[in-house]
């Protein structure tokens, strides 16, 4: 047999293509006869380079050179292309198996939702594609799967699967088609067959693949056999021993696949010979002697007494890069692919199956101007286009609640007919005018509602009509009572998203379907359109759940990166994933994501069978997956004389293990692997010269004319606490934007019982009796409660509430008596006796005025109620501040009288609805005394303040106020001096 194979440091596309053309005989005619069969189309891609460069650069007519993952669209044997019925379109077959799991009713746990359903039709089809590959019946070989004590169990499951085994197999015989995979594995045995009867007469050589495919094994123990057909094996290793009573290495071992290989086409480990005579003499080892000590690493469980036959000291050529999280590793890698650069003609590629840290790595070269070759793609459903009717669909079936909508309308696409930059300056317009804030009711017309109590409404009215009549084809299906086709629901999407994305100069399909992205967008939604016709018709709320179905797992090759700079990516820094790395070489490799659960992965068998399932009916055990990988590990560790194996100590803020093949390494070496030093980069590069140098907290002095000269009460305790907050707020006249639709809570609460209470006030005189108070009340709390707009449900968790808090003040008015005097929410002013002039404004809940000529000021509390101690403190200010005012006449004549009781009413309507809570009760004299006190210091802040050599200092706690939170705490940039002061004060104790 023709079994040859190249050893792991050895280039091998380089020497793949240098033994061709050493074959050939330097004839061009020769060369070009004859096929060459790769595992990837990138390898294959690769190859042509690769004679490109052995041929130092002289133009070659090339052989055919195929993909085994091409055959269905170039196929070998044109008689058996034509024999075989036609593939399924992959999206037509996923439409109707999600058809069969939604006609199914929720049997069997099925879902009921096409949104759901279609995730499993993915599953489903997965399974049918992996045992067609195996060469299994499902239909005969499922019913026996179970064991006997999950039999009960497994015939749930074995309804389900009827749909493969049953229903689908009927679908495909009535319409004439094949399973893509089952199509792929019948082109291979065909063309198997093919050499078999009649041997071609030119060169055929198979190389790189490692047979993991029943069929593509097939196919090489007949490429062995030909007259000039030869098989070559990546980094075969023959000499592993097996375990007691094995016939194979372990699963999780590199070699096991290609052993596998070996006796699937009746061969031995012995029938494989080196190709040491086709390598040409100046293609030396990448890294030399690394290979044979991996082997010796990675050897299984039976061979590991051959490390005590001497230690090895170090793998030459490897660092070992540990960096404090997956954020550092992806700046560490940035840095030591950018280094590469430096050497002449050198080639760096990162090798990893994280995605996550291919995005970051490529976001971190372009810090250095570096735009990175990432072959395997980016994710469909991220990109711009994508993203865009990701957002409209939701916004839709969230009746343009304010957060969807805002992300839609200040999406890069989103124009309305207008230029996008005038969109999105809208956009922020009608955030702030309408959409801060309580959430506005829903749909055009709660925006148009809100619109019409703001000032900017004719500017914004016309944006809002552009909105509508580019939602239009959604709005429309919107009133819709019945389900809705899926197709109509796609295509209303896809024209909507049209009409939102045209400019004043160009159509939304141009800009929406341009570049690699939307080409891709378009051709994926448009099979999808067809497609969706085999789908009953569904809520409309699942559009946002099957558009994002439809997306899954599509990759785009697109060159975003590119746009808007001058040049190509970078023609000597890669990133590739493990299939796309096989059989490539480079100077300088990073293996990066080298974790359990990442790099090997983590094995499951998948949502249909357990293992011993799995092996009854002869499908491959997940481990296989580990050994695949750890045969891409060490080929890609010796494909360069650099390597860097990198695997992070943390991982989304956990302990990360290191990949066995590491824990390994550290065990049989003698000397620990190197630690590259990027991590050390990393940590200095944004760090400034010397020492830090931390900034003091903001004390600004504005001039004595732009102090204010009005403050209300709630301002002079801010005063009090943090001065800076009231300089954000009137001098820089900065008002904190209130919050995007946020969720009704105790604020709210504290607004109705507020409401109902000034309300109920009014009405308190012509009150009998405390049952008619609390009719009374319960009615205002009602009507506050229809006022305020919220959730029907919250609505009802607060009514008994509020019912308690009605009977409660209920009761404690009836014991109280009548007052002279009664007001709610009175308002009031005091002009102070401060230089310039000072106004102090302020409104009380309540103040009463009795028959004996005292004042009593009354403060409801929802929230937590302020200590006697802070308000004795000065910290808590409002009630003797207002006592203050009520001294001098500020809340009229009525109330011109020094206050004899200060209290807070707390109610909560919980378990204790109500509590009274008076400040200094029987205590007179303490009650002046404090009233004094805050006044006096009133006095001497507002003194202070008018000198414009007093600062407003920034306070992040005030003292007694370890809660303060402050509105324009960022805006101070109090997160970097209050660290630098508390290790300062650390320091001096």
């Amino acid at each position: 047999m023709n079994l040859f194979t190249l050893p792991a440091d050895i280039p091998f596309l380089d020497a793949i293509a240098a033994a061709w053309l050493a074959d050939a005989g330097g004839t061009p005619a020769a060369v070009a006869e004859g096929l060459i069969l790769l595992p990837t189309r990138r390898a294959a891609r690769a190859l042509a380079e690769a004679f490109l460069r052995q041929s130092g650069g002289q133009p070659l007519l090339l052989p055919r050179i195929i993909a085994f993952g091409a055959l269905d669209e170039t196929p070998l044997a044109l008689a058996g292309a034509l024999d075989l019925p036609p593939s399924v379109p992959p999206m037509l077959r996923l439409a109707h198996l999600t058809r069969l799991i939604l006609a199914l009713d929720g049997a069997s746990g099925a879902p009921r939702s096409a949104e759901r359903a279609w995730p499993l039709a993915v599953e489903l089809a997965a399974l049918m594609d992996e045992a067609e590959r195996e060469g299994i019946d499902l239909a005969s070989a499922l019913p026996g799967a179970a064991q006997r004590q999950f039999a009960r169990h497994w015939q749930q499951t074995l309804t389900f699967l009827a749909i493969v085994t049953r229903a689908w197999p009927q679908w495909l015989a009535e319409n004439t088609a094949m399973n893509p995979a089952a199509r792929e594995v019948a082109l291979i045995a065909a063309q198997a067959e093919a050499w078999r009867r009649a041997p071609p007469k030119t060169r055929v050589w198979a190389a790189g693949s490692t047979g993991g495919i029943p069929a593509v094994a097939r196919l090489l123990g007949v490429v062995a056999r030909l007259p000039r057909g030869r098989v070559v094996l990546p980094g075969f290793d023959a000499d592993v021993p097996a375990e007691e009573g094995a016939a194979f290495p372990p699963e999780t071992h590199p070699a096991a696949a290609m052993h596998r290989l070996l006796a699937a086409i009746g061969a031995s480990p012995g029938d494989v010979r080196p190709w040491d005579e086709m390598l040409p003499a100046g293609l030396a080892a990448r890294a030399p002697g690394r290979a044979a000590i991996l082997a010796r690493a990675l050897l299984p469980a039976a061979g590991l007494d051959r490390w005590r036959k001497g230690r090895v000291a170090a793998l030459p050529g490897a660092t070992r890069l540990e960096a404090a999280d997956e954020h550092q590793e992806a700046q560490a890698i940035a840095l030591i692919l950018r280094g590469a650069l430096e050497r002449p003609g050198a080639r760096a590629a990162l090798v990893t199956p994280d995605r996550d840290l291919a995005v970051r790595v490529t976001a971190e070269l372009a810090r250095y101007g570096v735009v990175a070759d990432d072959s395997a793609g980016e994710a469909l459903r991220e990109t711009p286009p994508a993203v865009f009717l990701r957002l409209l669909a939701a916004a839709w079936v969230e009746d343009l609640a304010p957060v969807p909508l805002l992300a839609l309308l200040k999406h890069p696409y989103t124009a309305a007919g207008l230029t996008p930059e005038a969109a999105r300056d809208l956009a922020r317009r009608l955030e702030r005018a309408v959409l801060r804030g309580p959430r506005p009711p829903g749909g055009i017309v709660g925006l148009r509602r809100v619109l019409a109590e703001v000032a900017e409404r004719e500017a914004l009215e016309d944006f809002v009509t552009r909105i509508e009549v580019a939602l239009a084809p959604l709005l429309r299906l919107g009133s819709a009572v019945a389900s809705v086709p899926a197709e109509t629901l796609l295509a209303a999407v896809i024209e909507a998203g049209e009409a939102l994305a045209a400019t004043e100069g160009e159509s939304g399909a141009a800009r929406l379907w341009a570049y690699e992205e939307g080409v891709a967008l378009a051709e994926l939604l448009s099979e999808a359109l067809a497609a969706l016709t085999v789908l009953p018709p569904l809520a409309v709320a699942s559009l946002p759940g099957l558009l994002d179905a439809l997306l899954a797992g599509a990759v785009v090759r697109s060159r975003r990166a590119l746009r808007g700079r001058d040049g190509a990516e970078h023609p000597r820094i890669f990133i590739w994933g493990l299939l796309e790395a096989r059989l490539q070489s480079a100077e300088l490799i990073v293996l990066g994501g080298l974790a359990e659960g990442v790099w090997p992965p983590g094995v499951d068998p998948g949502p249909w069978l357990s293992r011993p399932m799995r092996a009854a009916i002869g499908l491959p055990s997940p481990e296989a997956a580990i050994g695949q990988s750890a045969h891409d590990f060490v080929m890609a560790a010796c494909a360069a004389p650099e390597v860097v194996l990198s695997c992070p100590r943390r991982r989304e803020r956990a302990p990360v293990v290191p990949a066995r093949w590491l824990t390994r390494l550290d065990a049989m070496l003698e000397t620990p692997l190197p630690r590259h030093p990027a991590a050390e980069w990393v940590a200095a590069i944004d760090q400034p010269e010397g020492k830090p140098r931390p900034v003091p907290p903001p004390a600004p002095r504005p001039p004595a004319n732009l102090r204010p000269r009005r403050l209300t009460v709630t301002e002079i305790e801010t005063l009090f606490a943090d001065p800076y907050a009231i300089y954000a707020r009137h001098i820089l006249r900065l008002t904190p934007l209130a919050p995007l639709d946020p969720p009704i809570g105790r604020a709210d609460f504290g607004v109705i019982v507020h409401r109902a209470l000034r309300r109920f006030c009014d009405r308190l005189p012509a009150l009998p009796n405390a049952a008619a108070m609390a009719a009374a009340l319960d009615n205002e709390f009602e009507t506050a409660l229809l006022q305020t707009a919220i959730r029907p449900a919250l609505a009802a968790w607060w009514r008994p509430r509020l019912r308690r808090i009605a009977d409660w003040i209920a009761g404690w008015e009836a014991a109280r008596g009548h007052a002279k005097h009664r007001a709610a929410e009175r308002a009031g002013e005091w002009l102070l006796p401060v230089a310039g002039g000072f106004t102090l404004a302020g409104r009380a809940d309540r103040i009463e005025r009795h028959e004996d000529g005292g004042i009593v000021l009354i403060d409801f509390k929802t929230g937590t109620v302020p200590r006697e101690s802070e308000v004795a403190e000065g910290t808590a200010p409002q009630l003797p501040l207002e006592a203050a005012m009520a001294e001098v006449g500020a809340f009229g004549d009525e109330f011109c009288a020094p206050a004899v009781s200060l209290l807070y009413l707390h109610l909560t309507g919980g378990v204790t609805p109500g509590a009274e809570h008076v400040l200094f009760a029987g205590d007179h004299a303490t009650l002046r005394q404090i009233i004094a006190a805050t006044k006096t210091r009133l006095l001497t802040v507002l003194e202070a303040f008018a000198d414009e050599a007093t600062p407003y200092q920034a306070t992040p706690s005030p003292p007694g106020r370890a809660s303060w939170r402050s509105d324009y705490a960022a805006l101070a940039r109090q997160s970097e001096w209050q660290v630098a002061s508390v290790e300062a004060s650390d320091d001096d104790g």
